[in-house]
């Protein structure tokens, strides 16, 4: 199962998000990010169109998450390198008692820095 996390401005409209996932060249069987961007009526609506699951994962989730790359505010922020990665990586595993899971398309930023998006899939023990 592949996992597209996503990171994202509040600012970040549906084209953003589309184009966040085109760069990671995947197609995913389902989207996470946090709750609060979960929420968002763009995410949403990405979801929605590509007929897709949406995975909520709470902040406390993610923290701690090792990540391929990082960002030294998000960091500070979330204890964690990458929302993006991070929700890939922790949704993938979800449900799936001792699995593991890998990035297989480490984050990627849209051209004007307003959406990011990674892809992971689990790893079964």
């Amino acid at each position: 199962m592949k996992i597209a996390g996503f990171g994202f401005r509040s600012t970040a409209t549906l084209a953003d998000l589309r184009a966040a996932l085109a760069l990671t060249g995947a197609r995913p069987d389902a989207l996470a990010s946090l709750a609060a961007k979960a929420a968002q009526p763009a995410l949403i609506e990405l979801a929605r169109e590509l007929a897709l699951p949406l995975i909520a994962l709470c902040e406390e989730d993610i923290a701690g998450e090792q990540t391929l790359t990082c960002s030294p505010r998000i960091k500070s922020r979330f204890g964690t390198g990458s929302v993006a990665e991070a929700c890939a990586l922790v949704a993938a595993r979800q449900g799936a008692g001792l699995a593991r899971s890998r990035l297989i398309a480490p984050r990627v930023i849209t051209a004007d820095g307003i959406a990011t998006a990674a892809i992971a899939e689990r790893v079964e023990p």
